[in-house]
């Protein structure tokens, strides 16, 4: 069955707070699942808290990001931009290892492909964005997360490493605008290679 999650874009004086994943050291955007009886929105206040340790208010709904190839049938996530209104950063180890604002010129690398997106998306003022990313999910669908952070751990590489060699690169090519009018950005704001999918 397809999955539900949501990615939160806080946004502070023009810059977007990026988090550094625990299981392969990449960047993204924080985020997770929908939690059965929560309201999307709900889900994004809260895994903003868990993950950073700010209390966030939902400034604008920025738009919905498809994986329809996918693990669980297809990853749906709704993004949400915010502003910090309380907490300070406070990092939730299991998930999280470093976190810092950045501004679009120097996003750190690597990045998830799919959350460079949705920060630019944010960044720019966009609102209404349906995407789609249709790359195939490079493992067997049925794989559980354990198993898969078993695979990495057997695997002799570094977490990044091992997410770089299996999760295949993406660009912006891959990434097709389905519905929304996006605001454009500076060439040399966004110019800074293929990053991987998430």
């Amino acid at each position: 069955m397809p999955q539900l999650g949501v990615s939160v874009a806080i946004v502070d004086d023009g810059r977007i707070l990026l988090t550094k994943r625990e299981d392969f050291e990449v960047w993204c955007l924080p985020g997770g699942a929908v939690d059965p009886g929560e309201s999307v929105a709900q889900a994004a206040v809260r895994e903003a808290r868990e993950e950073t340790g700010l209390q966030v208010e939902l400034t604008r709904l920025v738009g919905v990001y498809s994986r329809p190839n996918d693990r669980f049938g297809g990853v749906h996530v709704v993004l949400f931009a915010a502003r910090p209104v309380g907490g300070a950063l406070q990092l939730q180890p299991e998930e999280v290892i470093e976190a810092a604002y950045f501004g679009p010129a120097t996003f750190p690398e690597p990045f998830l492909w799919v959350h460079r997106q949705q920060a630019l998306d944010a960044l720019s003022g966009a609102h209404g964005v349906a995407r789609a990313h249709n790359q195939p999910w490079p493992f067997d669908p049925k794989m559980s997360r354990q198993a898969l952070y078993d695979m990495r751990d057997r695997s002799g590489l570094s977490r990044q490493q091992f997410y770089l060699q299996h999760s295949g690169q993406s660009g912006p090519e891959d990434v097709v605008l389905e519905v929304g009018d996006v605001p454009g950005w500076p060439e040399d704001a966004t110019s800074s290679g293929k990053e991987s999918r998430s």
